[in-house]
């Protein structure tokens, strides 16, 4: 069987974590590819498709209210009304608290009344989101309600409700009608909706105050990137059912709309210079699942921290092979070295010092962790394991096969230790070190200054080498310890570390403001030099924009602010062309050649990384101050 993911660049979405739903651009669902409602990791409607006196409304303009809102505009045909449209609906779709509901709002110039036979089709479905993901669901849909109250899973429950309308059950389709009067000069309005729920589920919605919309002054782009940003970042917050105060935001939608360690620390730590508390509450939730066992199928070692939680175990096709996951798992390092990074940074922007004394302990097994556990072939660096169950490949933020090559062509052999993991390694030992000294006793941090200073030793003797251009920091080490020398984005995750002496951080800037790397939008994770190069690989070519985000960072930490405001520039050419929504990844071809950029066809948007982004674009273009950067 082909695998293929669906594409949804093209598609229109409205969101509240846990809870998305996914349409046409003018609002019909019909379970095409990634169409549908999802609750959690379940595809909970197949189709949502409405016709008024038989026909489908012709749609005229959507307009994104919020990320929680669409209201898609139509107009209705009327044989006395001649060429100007004059019956007009409003079909007004919003996410909110496990709520999906539309109402439509109809309204005419007409000289006489205008019947309505209104009639929406839902289709109750309960696929797994893997499937969808992986090509393999049809629209049809799965669940029999019957009634207006029904499961599609133990412990789960929807429940429907349609003032006014004669609701019809026929297998898995429920079919709502309205009949109403629409007289001229007025308005008819008519509405349903669905109340989900899911006891089982280990993340629900989070109840905790917004994060709300700072001001930015110059480029009136950057208001808009940052409004649109913050209304996105806000669809995106999520807790622990057993933790509701502990919020953080998941990765992104449709396909990680979940607790997905990195991605939601990164997330957190580009938003510090605005907002803390989305910190403590992801440091809190993300060392919930901290590991405390050996587990080779999850991937999992004591001190560890999660990678990705879901509700149940997961089925996903890799290569062609069905494997399974269970619902938690681990074998990230980088998620545990950003976990300390993290709470470091967010005490000095304000974390209250006994949140911070509270996580002491879970600070102690990541050491430990790090101490005993990341370097399994003794060589003094962190080495990326296998995922759990998917076959060859690279856990991290260089994933995707190909993406670790050497110059010649050839392929990174055994487990890499990538440069980025080793930068985050090196600034999570200084930040430990500081920690335990002001925290613990007298001398704690010694351990871990000796540990950076080792490390920035052995990878300064290590990762550096040259080609045409200089010098530059390799992607990695392969299993022989041999400098994967092919160019990539990685090295832009050293800025701003301390890894670098100064004179390599003007080597490594220099290098990536290269046309080479620099697309005039952002960062491509690969060279135009790197033999694996494409522009639409995920990792292997395309922009992220959380990467080239991380990367204005480490600029801006390291003084290099011409070349930071470069960076945000394009950032914010691109979210302009993304209708000020900027996505997981796009295209890595040059801005000289095309105007917008051209989407990643499957990426995730909003994504919480992405979306992060606005606060160090915002900070590089001066659109505000803020000391935590």
């Amino acid at each position: 069987m082909v695998y293929r993911q669906p594409y949804v660049h093209d598609l229109t979405g409205v969101f509240a974590a846990p809870l998305q739903a996914w349409s046409e651009p003018h609002g019909q669902i019909r379970g095409h590819g990634a169409q549908g409602v999802y609750f959690g990791d379940d595809r909970v409607l197949a189709r949502c498709l409405l016709t008024v006196n038989g026909q489908e409304p012709e749609w005229i303009s959507t307009q994104s209210r919020s990320a929680g809102r669409a209201d898609f505009l139509s107009f209705l045909r009327a044989t006395a009304e001649g060429t100007d449209p004059l019956v007009t609906l409003n079909r007004s779709r919003a996410a909110q608290g496990g709520r999906l509901g539309e109402a439509l709002t109809f309204t005419s110039a007409l000289q006489d009344e205008l019947e309505l036979q209104v009639r929406v089709d839902l289709v109750a479905d309960a696929i797994p989101l893997e499937q969808v993901r992986a090509g393999a669901a049809g629209e049809a849909g799965s669940v029999a309600p019957g009634e207006a109250r029904w499961s599609w899973r133990e412990g789960t429950r929807a429940v429907l409700t349609a003032e006014g309308a004669e609701a019809h059950f026929d297998g898995s389709l429920v079919r709502l009608e309205w009949t109403a009067l629409l007289k001229p000069g007025t308005v008819v309005v008519l509405s349903w909706g669905i109340d989900y729920d899911d006891a089982g589920a280990p993340l629900t919605a989070a109840s905790a105050p917004v994060l709300r919309t700072p001001s930015v002054t110059g480029d009136t782009r950057l208001q808009r990137l940052m409004s649109r940003s913050l209304t996105d970042l806000n669809s995106l917050r999520m807790a622990g059912r057993d933790a509701p105060a502990d919020v953080f935001l998941a990765a992104g939608a449709p396909w990680f709309l979940t607790l997905y360690g990195r991605e939601s620390l990164v997330a957190a730590r580009l938003l510090l210079p605005i907002d803390s508390a989305v910190a403590e509450g992801t440091l809190r939730a993300v060392a919930r699942w901290q590991g405390t066992a050996e587990s080779d199928e999850a991937g999992e070692q004591p001190g560890l921290m999660v990678q990705e939680v879901r509700q149940r175990r997961l089925s996903m096709a890799v290569d062609a092979v069905v494997r399974e996951l269970p619902p938690v798992i681990y074998g990230s390092p980088d998620a545990t070295l950003l976990w300390i990074v993290l709470l470091h940074d967010a005490w000095h922007s304000g974390m209250p010092e006994d949140a911070v004394r509270n996580l002491l302990p879970q600070l102690d097994a990541a050491l430990d962790w790090l101490r005993r556990h990341s370097d399994p072939g003794g060589d003094g660096f962190i080495r990326m394991p296998v995922p759990p169950l998917q076959g060859p490949g690279h856990q991290g933020a260089g994933d995707t096969r190909g993406a670790y090559l050497h110059l010649d062509g050839r392929a990174a052999t055994g487990i890499v230790a990538p440069a980025d993991v080793q930068a985050y390694a090196y600034e999570a030992a200084r930040a430990a070190s500081v920690l335990l000294d002001y925290f613990g006793e007298a001398d704690a941090g010694d351990e871990w200054r000796e540990y950076a200073s080792r490390l920035a030793v052995n990878f300064r003797n290590r990762f550096w080498c040259s080609d045409d251009a200089g010098p530059y920091p390799a992607m990695a080490l392969d299993d022989r310890n041999q400098p994967v020398d092919g160019v990539g984005s990685g090295m832009g995750h050293l800025l701003g570390t301390g890894l670098l002496d100064a004179e390599e951080t003007r080597t490594v800037a220099g290098r990536l403001m290269d046309r080479t790397l620099f697309t005039g939008y952002g960062i491509r994770t690969l060279s135009t030099t790197n033999p694996g190069y494409w522009p639409t690989r995920r990792r292997a070519g395309a922009v992220w924009s959380q990467d080239t985000a991380w990367i204005v960072m480490g600029l801006l930490r390291t003084g290099f602010q011409e070349e930071a405001a470069q960076l945000a520039a394009g950032l914010l050419d691109a979210a302009e062309g993304f209708d000020y929504r900027l996505p997981e990844l796009f295209s890595g071809q040059p801005a000289l050649e095309v105007r917008p950029p051209l989407p990643y066809p499957s990426a995730c948007r909003p994504h919480a990384g992405a979306a992060a982004a606005a606060v160090p674009v915002a900070l590089a273009l001066g659109g505000f101050r803020a000391s935590a950067l």
